[in-house]
């Protein structure tokens, strides 16, 4: 019983697809059409750089760049903004939850003991992840959805991510006034780092995984590429990737595949967003995260809407703990660590959330975005 309770804590939204999954089978009875339901492209892309990333972090690349470039600052606020910056931009390429895991445990032993520096600097980390892996297509799984079905070209999302993700880079420096300035002392980075086999071998698979993103390159292909270079230089690494994420995509995909073929359904939902696609996608966010959201609705929104709804569940990643699901990442890290104050985290991290929330909906409205 305990493992099960375990599992129900852990994979939360995993559980809740897979319900709202089996309860759609009762509208749209099993077929042969759920197998059309599957967007395949997207699940065997995620995958292939799921175990790139892992596959760059056991090279020790990340942990070497981090303890290099953090080694450089002497403030805590200086620091603060080379640790931001590294997951800002990071994020783009190796995923938010990537950019976290990375560089919030080196934040716990850089700031131990000054717990409220700590507490911001990790929270503005988090804000930073999440916005910055808006930028591209390969940042995160919702923008991987949302490109992969709507067609977008590499310009085309570019064009409507770059304006909001240049002032969201914007509103993290200047949040940076919040962080104390303290002098810090820490050791000189001590860690090496020499290309080994497997770090080309990675840098190879990530280039094709570019390629079939860009479209050059089948998703078919990429995958075959990727699964036979793994199983014969670093099987292992096979374990690494996030399997309940990709069951969650499929999950979503079944529900709102069955869903959308009932058409009264499928009319009433387009009704409730139309001309509302980036609020109601926000909204959602807060209940449901933001990738499970932008799932379910890309199987309802127009085309021509396309835009609105992939700033809406980006942006919405800000806001409750559970809008992003990279954000409870940085929550669980940070409550194990010694003298944690869960409660104060928490509260600061509510505040400063929707802060950048109503400060970036405010934006998209003011400048036309959408």
């Amino acid at each position: 019983m305990k493992k099960v309770k375990d599992f129900l804590k852990a994979e939360t939204v995993l559980c809740i697809a897979f319900v709202l999954a089996v309860a759609s089978m009762f509208i749209t009875p099993p077929s042969a059409e759920y197998f059309g339901y599957i967007d395949y492209s997207v699940i065997a892309v995620l995958f292939c750089l799921m175990v790139t990333v892992q596959g760059f972090v056991k090279t020790g690349l990340f942990d070497y760049m981090s303890k290099k470039l953090t080694g450089r600052f002497k403030s805590s606020r200086g620091l603060s903004a080379a640790l931001a910056l590294l997951c800002f931009f990071s994020a783009m390429l190796i995923t938010n939850d990537v950019a976290l895991l990375t560089f919030v445990p080196l934040t716990l032993a850089l700031f131990s003991g000054r717990e409220k520096i700590l507490i911001r600097c990790i929270i503005l980390e988090t804000a930073a992840a999440n916005l910055g892996s808006m930028t591209t297509p390969i940042g995160n799984p919702q923008n991987l959805c949302i490109y992969t079905k709507y067609t977008y070209s590499l310009g085309d999302f570019f064009m409507t991510m770059v304006p909001i993700s240049l002032l969201s880079l914007i509103i993290i420096m200047l949040s940076l006034i919040f962080i104390p300035n303290e002098n810090v002392t820490h050791g000189e980075a001590t860690a090496k780092f020499s290309p080994t086999r497997n770090f080309f071998l990675y840098a190879v698979i990530f280039a094709v995984c570019v390629s079939s993103v860009a479209r050059f390159l089948d998703y078919r292909i990429c995958l075959l590429i990727t699964l036979i270079a793994v199983l014969i230089f670093d099987s292992k690494i096979l374990a690494k990737p996030d399997y309940s994420l990709l069951a969650t995509f499929v999950c979503f995909f079944i529900f709102v595949g069955n869903v959308s073929a009932v058409p009264a359904v499928k009319e009433f939902i387009s009704g409730i967003l139309s001309g509302r696609e980036m609020l109601v996608s926000c909204g959602l966010s807060q209940i449901i995260s933001n990738v499970p959201c932008a799932i379910m609705l890309s199987g309802v929104v127009e085309a021509q809407n396309a835009d609105a709804l992939l700033i809406g569940v980006n942006i919405g990643g800000m806001g409750t703990l559970i809008a992003s699901l990279a954000s409870l990442i940085s929550f669980k890290l940070y409550s194990r660590s010694e003298k944690a104050k869960k409660g104060r985290f928490f509260a600061e991290f509510t505040v400063y959330n929707f802060a950048f929330l109503a400060v970036l909906i405010a934006a998209v409205y003011l400048l036309k975005l959408v």
